[in-house]
């Protein structure tokens, strides 16, 4: 996409997930594709070439001659593959061993093995893909979540990257037209409306930029999920709360103060985000050792926390302690749980109302699952602000790069603007505009130094 040069040797990985399958995949791609095939695969109908993009079946064989596995080869032939070069694949069966056997063989052979996210570097490279895209292979691999599998083939499908190229095509047309006055210093007609350029930019390019940082945040969410630690003293039901979100009884539930010793992790989606949920230890002074190192990894996740849901006894009232926790909190963001509403009177929920009144309060038996609705509920309106759902309003959602891109972009378009106020020479105006637009360029690849491309793709998996 920007001049860089193309690859010239040829990379093999394995392409499947580790573990045991039905199917695995190793993945050739470069110049040497198809001559490794000739030498690797023996078809079951012997022919002089293969055609592109059709299954042979055939076997795989070491240098010995000793048949490695069954096999289905595809050759597809360049340009119409995922790098834009020759690829191979060849399909066996899912053993580790097997597929491992068959690389050995493929990389004997002459192939490189692949580096982590090769494979999509090259389709970067050779133009297939922009960065946006390449970045939304890495999302669609990593979500966890529907709204996140969603976001994440929008982007794939170029909704971020047609975002950046309209406000680029406005401020290359800005850009067209001050090059010009450059060029016709002297003409007597008034080549600039600085006016219009104005509108333009405030319509075109800067409200849109805001925009798309707004919806980064909620990207993020998406994408990323949050931190959700379940808290309180022992004994209110934290386990129960766990358990009933959960649907399943993942925490020992039982009687006796101080059963959850260490912390439970499980994740859950709430219309659409990823919740992290940490079941804790209750936090109280206590000589067991064991309880005492459940207690301090407690006391280190809260700090870690995005929300906490602090969970209280609805029938026994506030203790000092839970004053002395509920203090902890600081300013974090959290929800008050009052809990076994089914054995709860009137008397103590009046009291925590009063107590803790301005904070978000749910009441909710987590042993009957009464209220649990309600909870998911506060907790989605907690984490976002709004009631609406989020998978629907943003199919563009600049991740934590973008963001920072789109900011500095921001602030050369505002100073841009503030150069158009001044009255300054064209040419000035033309050095923001092209500052602006070499921002932009970063976003979709067209400008991105080799060092942060190589970061990028080096959080991709092997194979892909």
């Amino acid at each position: 996409m920007d001049g860089r040069p193309a690859t010239s040797d040829t990379i093999a990985a394995i392409a499947t997930a580790p573990g045991t399958g039905g199917i695995g995949i190793i993945r050739i791609s470069g110049p040497e594709s198809a001559a490794l095939l000739g030498k690797l695969f023996t078809p079951r109908n012997p022919h002089s070439s293969f055609e592109s993009h059709k299954l042979y079946y055939g076997t795989i064989k070491d240098r010995q001659g000793r048949i490695l596995d069954e096999v289905l080869a595809v050759y597809m032939r360049a340009p119409h593959t995922y790098t834009r070069e020759d690829v191979v694949e060849l399909h066996s069966h899912g053993s580790h061993l097997v597929l491992q056997s068959i690389l050995t063989e493929v990389l004997s052979c002459g192939a490189r093995a692949a580096a982590s996210g090769e494979f999509t570097k090259r389709a970067f490279l050779a133009g297939r893909i922009d960065l946006t895209r390449a970045e939304a292979v890495i999302d669609l691999l990593q979500a966890q979540t529907g709204s996140g599998v969603r976001l994440a083939v929008d982007q794939l499908q170029g909704a971020l990257y047609d975002a950046v190229a309209s406000i680029r095509h406005t401020l290359v047309d800005l850009l067209a037209v001050v090059e010009v006055a450059i060029d016709f210093p002297d003409d007597d007609v008034e080549i600039i409306d600085v006016t219009s350029m104005q509108s333009q930019l405030q319509e075109k390019v800067i409200a849109p930029l805001v925009q798309l940082i707004g919806y980064a945040d909620k990207g993020k969410v998406i994408r990323e999920g949050v931190n959700v630690v379940i808290a309180g003293r022992p004994n209110v039901g934290k386990s129960s709360l766990l358990n009933g979100l959960l649907r399943d009884e993942r925490a020992l539930v039982t009687a006796i103060p101080g059963t959850t010793r260490d912390t439970i992790e499980e994740l859950i989606s709430v219309k659409g985000i990823p919740v992290h949920l940490v079941d804790t230890a209750g936090i109280r002074s206590h000589e067991d050792v064991v309880e005492e190192l459940g207690i301090e990894r407690a006391r280190r996740k809260l700090d870690e926390a995005d929300l906490v849901l602090f969970v209280l006894d609805l029938d026994a009232g506030v203790s000092d302690l839970d004053r002395e926790l509920y203090q902890t909190l600081g300013d974090k963001k959290r929800i008050l749980v009052l809990n076994k509403l089914d054995i709860a009177g009137d008397k103590q929920r009046t009291v925590i109302r009063n107590e803790f009144g301005t904070d978000t309060l749910v009441e909710i038996s987590a042993r009957e699952g009464t209220g649990l609705d309600d909870l998911l509920e506060a907790l989605y309106v907690e984490i976002l602000g709004e009631k609406e759902g989020i998978a629907e309003q943003v199919s563009c959602a600049p991740n934590l790069r973008h963001r920072i891109i789109l900011e500095k972009t921001l602030a050369a378009c505002e100073q841009l603007r503030a150069t158009l106020d001044l009255g300054a020479p064209a040419d000035l105006v033309a050095v923001d505009l092209q500052v602006a637009l070499d921002h932009l360029g970063d976003i979709v690849g067209l400008t991105t130094p080799e060092d942060v491309l190589d970061a990028l793709f080096s959080r991709f998996c092997i194979g892909k």
